[in-house]
């Protein structure tokens, strides 16, 4: 009996060793960090971090396949007055595997929509939104380092430049990083002379989590390398699974920090608005508000004058008009 005590003793011991040495690696760095993120959402905004007009939306495939009407343009062009939006990023993929675009299926309507939203809203510049899921996060997918892929993903940007859209808007997922073929296509995507930007996953926020194998987050390095190559980065802050508002917020505050520090004063960075309604691990929607995240990136951008940065709502067809409103009374309207 005495020997089994012993011995469960020992064991006792040992397990309130890993429990312990578990606190000290895991909880308690987390909860450090949780602490952290709290403090960078106290405080108040400074006043001049307000709209510098750079800001942009993300539209749906709807615009270019047939299904939305001239009024609903109008009632678009109506609904971007007053803001700050300058950009409209307009799905018109997604692209195939191998690169390729078939525009008669997929965007019969784009040069319409084009034309139309240029005479409702004449200062808003209109880019085609195209992407696909790319290789080894998702297989099957597009596989970047193929020399022939890109070629094919350039010329499918450069026919849709052809149906008149200002710009090209690259969404890859999920793009590791460091990834050398994502780089290759941004470069050989500035050759057709173009306005280029990217939707861009968040730079690590806490020890290398980059490095681990599900691309959620780049290196701060490899953020800067994309945004060298693109006339504008936007960051796509949301999908954080911060469980409470003020957590999230204190994350966008800090996403905006981190990308200040390395994007080129010539790029334009916009930081993410998630305005569409999701409850996951994933995205807990009463944590991740269009609120939160204005009010974190008026923080995170605090005193800087640069002109260049704006918000980026996500997406039209599922913001609603609470997300609208957060949006202009919390970075449009001066106080």
């Amino acid at each position: 009996m005495r020997r089994r005590w012993r011995s469960w003793s020992k064991l006792r011991r040992t397990l309130i060793a890993v429990t312990a040495a578990i606190v000290l690696l895991v909880v308690a760095p987390l909860g450090s960090f949780a602490i952290s993120l709290r403090v960078q959402y106290a405080g108040e905004p400074s006043a001049d971090a307000r709209t510098r007009n750079h800001d942009a939306l993300w539209l749906g495939h709807a615009w270019v396949d047939g299904r939305k009407t001239a009024a609903d343009v109008t009632a678009l062009g109506a609904r971007l007055r007053g803001t700050g939006i300058r950009d409209l990023y307009v799905h018109t993929g997604p692209l195939e595997h191998d690169g390729s675009l078939p525009l008669a299926k997929v965007s019969p309507k784009a040069r319409w929509f084009v034309e139309a939203i240029r005479a409702a809203a004449p200062g808003v510049r209109v880019q085609a939104w195209l992407g696909d899921v790319v290789r080894p996060g998702k297989d099957p997918g597009m596989n970047l380092d193929d020399p022939g892929v890109r070629q094919k993903v350039v010329a499918s940007a450069k026919s849709v430049l052809e149906q008149g859209f200002q710009g090209i808007h690259y969404d890859f997922e999920p793009v590791r990083s460091g990834s050398k073929g994502y780089l290759a296509v941004l470069d050989e995507t500035r050759a057709l002379g173009t306005t280029l930007s990217v939707a861009a996953a968040q730079i690590d926020p806490l020890w290398y989590l980059h490095s681990i194998p599900v691309d959620k987050w780049w290196s701060q390095d490899y953020f800067r390398q994309v945004a060298e190559r693109v006339n504008q980065i936007a960051v796509m802050s949301y999908d954080t699974a911060m469980p409470l508002e003020s957590l999230y917020g204190g994350y966008v505050a800090k996403q905006t920090n981190l990308a200040l520090a390395v994007t080129p004063p010539g790029t334009d960075l916009l930081m993410g608005l998630p305005a569409y309604w999701e409850s996951n691990p994933a995205h807990w929607s009463h944590a991740e508000t269009v609120t939160a995240a204005v009010r974190g990136a008026r923080l995170g951008l605090g005193d800087s004058p640069r002109q260049n940065f704006g918000l980026a709502l996500y997406v039209d067809f599922a913001a609603t008009d609470a997300d609208w409103a957060a949006y202009r009374d919390g970075w449009c309207v001066s106080p």
